[in-house]
């Protein structure tokens, strides 16, 4: 396999990795708009398996050459650039997966299928933990059960000890994190399509200890197209975010104090942004890089063989501290190179799916626990 991961940040430097952990991968390159010092778990492959080049992405011509070189391609950069390079990738004839977290754009992607099965390519959007890895999940759950009523997704990236005064670091963007803090969330309501008010919602989630009860709430994009696909045929479908308690309603008092407007006011006569000064400000407190983990909950409830009952999947994993490749990343990271994988060995079929369509949940279960990471059946649930 020859591979190409586009964007040298956390999520596409722990996908290179996994791609250099796995045997059958003789190449990978690893681009990026600038080249710069890559993390200490990468470094010991440059100049032999792992190549790491400047690539603009904006750049077709570029992209074009680059793509050229691989069998599949791992998209680990900000979603608004992924329909044109899943297009590039069509036109080329190469596999294509993205982290995504904008289901507009993958609908948009979804208007590539014909074009991608003429070529023989696979083209996977929404590929990382949520969505991703917990849509994968889901599906899993769905398939246990003759006639379902329910599925529930919790997902939460958090430190291991919080800190006050939000319990919380960031563990990707503080943008990213706004943008789910004031979209509203989509879910299915009695069959129906409806929007919840992000940070709303709010209850308690009990894991086993030392992680203990958890606070969820509603956040957008977590369940990609699934809301369109059960529309009709589950009565309610719905995904939250976890945090520790406490945190949704200081976050609900910032935002209705128009700390995450993007409306300008007047401040001693320049014109600011105010969620400008929050990035700015709150980004930087933030951003601790304490061991962290990922808690992840799936609950389906539904009819088998004419008896009604609610199954549940879990997932807690943590900080790899002898690579230095935070749980994010592995359960990110990870899940976008196992995808890869799967459409260079065939197993994913051409067309444009979304991973909870085209992943078979047992090999990727495998797959995962080969890296550590362990998707428990919790079975029937009070």
């Amino acid at each position: 396999m020859r591979m190409l991961v586009l964007g040298a940040g956390l999520q596409g430097s722990a996908c290179a990795f996994d791609l250099l952990n796995t045997p059958a991968v003789e190449r990978v390159i690893l681009a990026d708009v600038r080249v710069g010092t890559l993390p200490p778990f990468l470094q010991p492959h440059l100049g032999a398996r792992l190549s790491h080049v400047a690539l603009d992405v904006r750049d077709a011509d570029a992209v074009r050459a680059v793509y050229a070189q691989c069998d599949a391609v791992c998209s680990a950069i900000p979603y608004y650039l992924n329909l044109p390079l899943a297009q590039l990738a069509v036109e080329v004839g190469v596999h294509f997966t993205d982290l995504g977290g904008n289901t507009a754009i993958v609908l948009e992607q979804q208007q590539l299928d014909a074009a991608a099965k003429q070529k023989g390519v696979s083209i996977v959007p929404d590929t990382g933990l949520a969505p991703g890895m917990v849509n994968i999940i889901a599906q899993h759950g769905i398939e246990q059960f003759d006639r379902v009523e329910t599925v529930r997704l919790f997902v939460g990236g958090l430190p291991q000890v919080p800190e006050p005064p939000v319990g919380y670091q960031i563990a990707y963007s503080i943008e990213g994190v706004v943008d789910y803090y004031t979209t509203p969330s989509l879910v299915i309501s009695n069959g129906v399509r409806e929007t919840k008010v992000a940070l709303s919602g709010i209850e308690p989630v009990r894991f086993a200890e030392p992680l203990g009860e958890l606070e969820a709430f509603h956040t957008a994009g977590g369940l990609s197209t699934m809301v369109y696909r059960y529309a009709g045929i589950i009565s309610n479908m719905e995904y939250k975010t976890l945090r520790y308690p406490g945190h949704a309603r200081i976050m609900e008092a910032i935002r209705e104090l128009g700390l995450f407007s993007t409306e300008p006011v007047d401040v001693k006569g320049q014109q600011v942004v105010p969620r400008d000064v929050f990035v700015r400000v709150a980004g930087e407190k933030l951003r601790k890089q304490k061991p962290d983990l990922v808690a992840l909950r799936v609950e389906v409830t539904g009819m088998r063989d004419g008896v009604r009952s609610t199954r549940a999947w879990e997932v807690v994993d943590h900080f790899d501290a002898a690579h230095g490749i935070s749980a994010m990343m592995r359960t990110t990271g990870y899940t976008l190179s196992i995808t890869s994988q799967l459409q260079v060995m065939g197993i994913i079929p051409p067309g444009v799916q979304t991973p909870d369509q085209c992943v078979p949940p047992q090999r990727y279960f495998a797959m995962l626990a080969d890296r550590g990471v362990i998707v428990r059946d919790l079975g029937i649930r009070d």
